[in-house]
């Protein structure tokens, strides 16, 4: 909670002069949050209140729709927005579907890891579970351009299998080929790029330049990343003060989004960030105490899903933001502008709180 509302703060100081210059009113985005975060909360507690072996019947099924509501991108219910389209309106209502899509798959992964029990632990298993993961993550890529929010689904299934699985030396030779392919693609992207024939169509190897040079880049693809490491470096040790940020006046394009932890570094310094990261922290401790002593495995799976959730996307967002990996677009949680973001992150925390309120204290005596 401490999060959700330190997020509306941090909001409204970062983007209540964009506000006040696009829509002639300072707390614009503030009040949209706000709607998304009270609406998250009603469905926080109605989520943490209905029994989570209830949600496992409707796993399937939801899953199958995340997918419907993925391709309906590609039709006129899809929209565009900061240069992405990646969004559906229904009804006048917006949805990001990759949001949708990480909910969903939890539940799905923990139903069918429940299901196969001692059979994910083969190699059968294991392809089994990563294809479930796998056909939104590709889906995403390729109808949404959204590279990042398919590494996080891919992440999920991956810390998801390696909690259901003991033989923990396979998932370490996986993760070392995979991070060897990453480097490899990397590799091959920055020099056809470099070459100026990059089969990505450019902007993927554009953007690996700009990380290595934003420097160079700082004109295009690298101006947003420069203008966020001068943002955390002006910020020093205590920061200039809650809504004191200069880079938010115009200079560090969508502040609200991707990067506000940059003016949260500004603002607040590195000891005002050096504490949401021990709040994250802490979140995400609870969570593995919660899971280490649920009732059921499927409890346990439905909070390590949100728990490898949480912290894929706070890792990769810093890691972005002090350009310490290419910017690929991602929201820090709780804090980050975002309708459906807030929505679903609610809701995922109240299948944690169902899984904890299930949870009896044993006599020690």
């Amino acid at each position: 909670m401490f999060l959700v509302f330190f997020g509306l703060i941090m909001l409204y100081s970062t983007s209540s002069y964009e506000a006040t210059l696009d829509f002639g009113n300072g707390a614009y985005y503030l009040k949209k949050q706000a709607m998304a975060t009270v609406l998250g909360l009603v469905m926080m507690l109605f989520i943490s209140v209905v029994d989570y072996h209830v949600w496992r019947r409707f796993a399937l099924p939801a899953y199958l729709i995340s997918l419907v509501l993925v391709v309906l991108v590609k039709t006129p219910l899809g929209y565009e927005a900061n240069g992405a389209r990646r969004w559906i309106k229904i009804a006048g209502v917006s949805l990001q579907p990759a949001e949708v899509v990480k909910i969903t798959l939890i539940l799905l992964l923990a139903s069918v890891i429940c299901i196969m029990g001692k059979q994910v632990r083969t190699w059968r298993g294991i392809i089994i579970v990563m294809g479930a993961a796998l056909i939104p993550a590709v889906m995403i890529l390729f109808i949404t351009k959204n590279m990042s929010s398919a590494i996080i689904i891919a992440g999920i299934a991956a810390v998801m299998l390696f909690v259901a699985d003991p033989h923990y030396k396979r998932y370490i030779l996986i993760v070392l080929a995979v991070v060897g392919l990453a480097a490899l693609a990397v590799l091959v992207i920055y020099n056809a790029a470099k070459g100026g024939a990059s089969p990505t169509g450019g902007f993927r190897g554009t953007r690996i330049l700009a990380w290595l040079n934003p420097e160079a880049y700082s004109d295009n693809t690298g101006f947003q990343t420069l203008q966020a490491l001068y943002a955390i470096g002006s910020g020093g040790l205590w920061g200039k003060g809650l809504g004191q940020s200069m880079q938010k006046l115009g200079f560090l394009p969508e502040a609200q989004n991707d990067m506000v932890f940059s003016i949260i570094c500004e603002e607040l310094g590195l000891f005002g960030a050096f504490c949401v990261i021990l709040l994250f922290v802490m979140l995400l401790w609870r969570m593995m105490v919660i899971a280490n002593n649920a009732p059921d495995l499927f409890g346990a799976l439905l909070v390590v899903g949100v728990m490898g959730h949480f912290a894929i996307q706070v890792v990769l967002n810093i890691a972005v933001v002090t350009n310490s990996i290419p910017n690929t677009g991602i929201t820090l949680p709780f804090i980050s502008y975002g309708g459906t973001s807030i929505l679903f992150l609610m809701s995922e925390v109240g299948l944690v709180l169902n899984v904890s309120k299930s949870i009896r204290l044993r006599d020690v005596g």
